[in-house]
């Protein structure tokens, strides 16, 4: 499978990434890829950035080595509301916002029904645009739900390659992203692939993603990341 982008990366930024934006952009278009998100962690994550980090982005430039830049956030979902650990003022100014749970900063019931009820919240919320690693069983989700509410409100799921590594510290990932991509696959809901990249080497890695994908005889046109119009089309950015 050809992809042409990969929205998930961190930079050194995050504070445990090693790679710049400008070291991310050219690997990038080594890759050949057309366009690179980088989403780095919000606030409450430790060693993270400071919220004007965000609200500068402005500054930077959008197209690097012939790559287009999407810059944005991974936004952290901190209770079962759905709240995330960024203004609106600094979320409009981002490009691109994927929304996820980390044991360092959600602090709501860690329950199914809870933390369905965080996704579900957080995909409510127009300026979010993906759900990261919705695979983690230390917080247990209810997968049809997650699915049914990303067709409706067009909020995309991601196949989080670094997930599902064997050295990887997220429980059951590749079990639940088979459930979830079976749901999709069902009901015809797009997912997106992150590589989850912490230095500039990983990006685009999607090698075990694309095992399970293979492995669930997930339909290709249903993968955001083989189009960069597909990918226009669905989040219109």
């Amino acid at each position: 499978m050809r992809t042409e982008l990969d929205l998930h990366t961190h930079t050194l930024v995050s504070g445990h990434a090693y790679s710049t934006i400008r070291e991310m952009a050219r690997m990038a278009s080594e890759k050949g890829l057309k366009i690179l998100g980088i989403t780095e962690h919000a606030p409450q994550m430790p060693g993270s950035c400071h919220e004007f980090y965000f609200q500068n982005l402005t500054v930077v430039p959008r197209e690097m080595y012939g790559v287009r830049l999407l810059l944005g956030a991974e936004l952290n979902i901190l209770d079962e509301n759905g709240t995330v650990d960024l203004s609106d003022r600094a979320m409009n100014a981002l490009d691109i916002a994927i929304a996820s749970i980390h044991p360092n900063c959600y602090k709501g019931p860690v329950t199914r029904e809870a933390v369905t009820e965080a996704y579900l919240s957080a995909m409510e919320n127009p300026k979010i645009h993906i759900i990261g690693h919705p695979d983690d069983g230390r917080f247990p989700a209810d997968y049809e739900r997650l699915v049914k509410k990303s067709k409706e409100t067009g909020t995309l799921l991601e196949l989080n390659n670094s997930s599902m590594r064997p050295e990887g510290f997220r429980v059951n990932a590749y079990e639940n992203d088979r459930e979830m991509l079976l749901l999709c696959k069902q009901y015809g809901v797009p997912v997106i692939l992150g590589s989850d990249a912490h230095v500039d080497a990983d990006i685009a890695a999607y090698e075990t993603a694309l095992k399970l994908l293979e492995e669930c005889s997930f339909p290709d046109e249903l993968v955001v990341n083989t189009s960069v119009q597909k990918l226009r089309k669905i989040l219109a950015i």
